[in-house]
């Protein structure tokens, strides 16, 4: 095969062989000019260090380098220089696409050049034996009178007010105390509180100690027996102590009356009956999205099922690694360190990747299943359709259509918008489950 020059780089495929796996096994030859403009480079990054008697510190050139350490001296930095542009030509020429990092392993080199394997892992052969007309149940979305009342609840606690009671606290009562911790008589550090505001059954205290406060009046005191859980700080974790606690006020709750004086206070509406009807149907879009998020993803399940392909190891870990980067840079741009954030949740990057290696297998076979579902019907994106995807990125991220292409690679979104139409082909399809006879029976009653 004859010598390519893909952006200057001068490479040689000499063998091209299928494996298994959908990999290929590429050797590829870096020819002697190559690697030599790559000791060049990396003698000129490295001289600045370099020492040799009878030159200043950088002065000494590369032959005198070369002839004292052996002219293997940069051999290695001169491969990791050279070959990824000469791996980049030879996918190039051989017209492969890559879908997870090489394998590489260095064949032969001397001041000829250099020879080395690379291992590509290729998109597999993928077919489904069936995605039309799948079973697939669809959630049914709805939303009561309780529900309803549920989502009022935020705004009637913000409209609540705390009124000073004389009676026994309790739960859900706020209990204004005093109190002290003693551990073997002697009061310890953190342990102390004056007139603080303790909403009982919150929950927000060590167990054990709000549930004997309930049933305590203003003005009562009382001895707490508590012991803390075994996973608390190391100083009191499984400690026996005794807190000394004095109630100065029991406050209740009242709630506002949900009227339209209420609606007006706590939203934009001048009724009550308005108010519910906007949160009503505020829920019942989200919860429609949610419904079909779920089909949606009952759908794909049902479609992996009917995918015939032997997936690589190398892509899904490919996939994985790329998850866990992206990860780590969303966390970089909202500030966060990676590494802090994996030491405050106690995991390991180990963790981290068999969390993504779960996530990214699914998200590999159910690009191959849909791609194979676009290619069984033919489904092509129009130059239409990938202006009006280059519009809708624009406007998502407020950004112009030129700096969307200048970012995007075309067929990646042809190959995006391809799946996006199989998958919706696919949802178009499917039929609910038969409804068993007592379902059947139960419905007809009601009708």
């Amino acid at each position: 095969m004859a010598g390519l020059s893909w952006r200057n780089v001068y490479m040689n495929i000499k063998s091209n062989e299928k494996k298994e796996n959908s990999a290929i096994e590429l050797v590829i030859e870096v020819s002697a000019a190559e690697f030599d403009a790559a000791i060049n480079k990396v003698y000129n990054k490295q001289k600045k260090n370099i020492m040799i008697p009878g030159f200043r510190k950088g002065k000494a050139p590369r032959k005198m380098v070369e002839k004292m350490y052996g002219e293997q001296v940069f051999f290695e930095d001169a491969v990791e220089e050279a070959y990824p542009a000469a791996y980049d030509a030879a996918l190039k020429e051989a017209g492969i696409v890559p879908v997870a990092y090489p394998k590489l392993e260095i064949v032969e080199i001397s001041k000829d050049g250099f020879t080395f394997k690379a291992l590509v892992t290729v998109q597999p052969e993928a077919s489904v034996k069936e995605y039309k007309g799948l079973v697939v149940a669809k959630p049914e979305v709805k939303v009561t009178a309780a529900d309803v009342k549920a989502e009022m609840k935020p705004f009637i606690d913000r409209a609540s007010r705390l009124v000073s009671v004389e009676r026994k606290a309790k739960k859900g009562d706020v209990a204004v105390i005093d109190f002290e911790g003693f551990k073997d008589g002697v009061a310890f550090e953190g342990g102390k509180g004056e007139n603080y505001p303790l909403e009982l059954g919150s929950g927000s205290f060590v167990p054990g100690f709000e549930e004997q406060v309930i049933g305590m009046k203003a003005g009562e005191e009382k001895d707490l027996d508590i012991t803390f859980p075994e996973n608390y700080t190391a100083d009191l974790a499984g400690a026996a102590v005794v807190f000394k606690v004095k109630v100065n006020e029991v406050k209740e709750r009242q709630e506002p009356t949900l009227d339209d004086e209420f609606a007006k206070d706590v939203s934009e509406f001048d009724t009550l009956d308005e108010f519910k009807k906007d949160l009503k149907e505020k829920l019942k879009a989200r919860r429609q999205e949610q419904a079909e998020r779920e089909y949606e993803a009952a759908v794909i399940d049902a479609l992996l099922e009917n995918l015939v392909c032997d997936v690589p190891e190398a892509m899904v870990e490919y996939r994985a690694d790329k998850m866990v980067e992206e990860q780590a840079m969303r966390m970089q741009q909202s500030g966060l360190n990676f590494q802090d954030y994996l030491k405050y949740m106690g995991l390991s990057m180990d963790d981290v990747r068999a969390q993504a290696k779960t996530a990214a297998d699914r998200a590999v076979r159910t690009a191959l299943v849909l791609d194979a579902v676009a290619k069984a019907e033919g489904i092509e994106v129009s130059q239409e359709e990938l202006d009006a995807e280059v519009k809708r990125l624009a406007e998502q991220f407020n950004v112009t259509e030129e700096q969307v292409r200048e970012v995007t690679n075309v067929d990646d979104m042809k190959q995006d918008l391809a799946s996006k139409k199989a998958l919706e082909l696919v949802k178009s399809s499917a039929k609910k489950p038969a409804k068993k006879k007592e379902e059947a029976e139960t419905e007809a009653q009601a009708e």
